[in-house]
């Protein structure tokens, strides 16, 4: 028998049985719908980890001064710039600070990019008669633009020219005081006048500006005297060389051992690799529920092959006693069970597609990761295509050579 007479009698006994063909291709359906939706959500969620992910700047490094030791942080930040207690023996009342001199050996590190010198304080800020409390940092506005991974919005950055001027954070500019604060406006930080030069495109009201300036309204700050340094590296792959290379500049400029260091560094790769790890736990535990789906709708057309092959029967022996031999039998049975996953699959697309654009609302973005969206590729759909014909193949396999394996005279005179 041809494989076009085989392809058209399966065609036929799935329209000859509309009911229950469509019943098992509904099984299908949700199944892929299912898979389309839930791996779309997973690739939204991807796409929004990955954006995130590149915004914390896995080639950043920060050094504060200070050490964890036994559970408890042992540091004291010179020029007022915070304390703490100590749990550690190694802890003195001599200042732990970072100043000209971590600096100027850090330079020497030919894996270094770029560094930023930090200083951080509470100031009051003043516009049109109202007053607040906000966060200033003073950053080295040379190079602070090429480190810093918030966007800006409207305005520009710091420049290396820059005095009595200000970069403030999204939330300051548009709702922490009763009217918005626009470019060019003047505001007063601890009785100092400021222009705003540039808004970030987030939802912090923080200040930044430069840092001589910083010097000057932070109050007990000491000049070279920095709170936090910011190491941009030139290789991200080779991250932890260069920490391990920090650290060994560092004490050896401040002639302290690795049981005595006296200064952190640290990275935004655990942090990179934890939500990394759990995206992946989630995405395969959504893709298991979907398995499910799809293994239910292969359970339905398995039992609609079955039945098919019970009810076809008699036909089954008089197609042999015509000449239809064996594998003629097994084509027409498989292609019927491709074709439900086939039909089945489509539709799932169609379904599954549309039900992705409405995840989010569903959900109420409840999930901070769906409030990027969801994204339907080609590689789902082609997969999700694959699968629901291979399942339904698989599912009619066994009824298929069942039926493949009937003796003529058995099925001619089966009722």
């Amino acid at each position: 028998m041809k494989l076009n007479k085989c392809f058209k009698h399966a065609f036929n006994m799935v329209l000859h049985s509309k009911l229950r063909s469509w019943l098992t291709i509904t099984g299908i359906v949700i199944g892929v719908a299912a898979v389309i939706a839930i791996v779309s959500i997973g690739d939204g969620m991807q796409q929004t980890l990955n954006a995130q992910l590149n915004a914390l700047g896995g080639d950043i490094v920060t050094i504060s001064p200070g050490f964890e030791r036994g559970g408890g942080m042992f540091f004291m930040r010179g020029g007022g710039g915070g304390g703490g207690g100590s749990s550690a023996p190694q802890a003195t009342t001599k200042a732990i600070v970072l100043g000209r001199s971590d600096l100027q050996a850090l330079k020497g590190l030919p894996d270094i990019a770029l560094i930023d010198t930090n200083i951080r304080g509470s100031v009051n800020i003043s516009y049109l008669g109202k007053t607040g409390k906000v966060s200033v940092t003073g950053v080295d506005q040379k190079v602070w633009s090429q480190i810093t991974t918030i966007a800006i919005k409207d305005g520009r950055m710091l420049d290396s020219a820059d005095q009595n001027v200000i970069v403030i954070e999204g939330g300051l500019a548009s709702s922490y005081f009763s009217q918005p604060i626009g470019i060019n406006k003047m505001v007063t930080i601890n009785g100092g006048s400021f222009r705003v030069v540039g808004i970030l495109d987030d939802s912090g009201t923080a200040v930044y500006m430069p840092i001589q300036m910083a010097y000057q309204v932070i109050p007990d700050k000491t000049v070279d005297i920095y709170d936090t340094l910011v190491v941009k590296i030139k290789d991200q792959n080779q991250l932890d060389e260069v920490i391990t290379k920090i650290q060994n500049k560092l004490m050896t400029a401040r002639h302290v051992t690795q049981n005595k260091m006296d200064f952190s560094v640290t990275s935004r790769k655990e942090m990179q690799q934890a939500r990394a790890a759990t995206m992946s736990s989630m995405s395969n535990f959504l893709l298991a529920i979907a398995a499910v789906s799809l293994i239910v709708g292969s359970i339905g057309i398995a039992n609609t092959m079955f039945t098919s092959v019970l009810e076809k029967t008699k036909e089954i022996g008089i197609m042999k006693a015509i000449g239809a031999r064996n594998p003629d039998i097994l084509l027409i049975f498989l292609f019927n069970a491709g074709f439900i996953g086939l039909v089945g699959g489509i539709i799932g697309i169609i379904l599954g597609t549309m039900l992705s654009g409405f995840m989010p609302a569903l959900m109420g973005g409840g999930l901070p990761m769906t409030r990027g969206g969801t994204i339907v590729t080609l590689n789902s759909i082609i997969m999700a295509l694959s699968v629901s014909v291979i399942v339904g193949i698989l599912a009619g396999l066994i009824p298929a050579y069942q039926a493949s394996k009937l003796k003529p005279v058995d099925a001619l005179r089966y009722e």
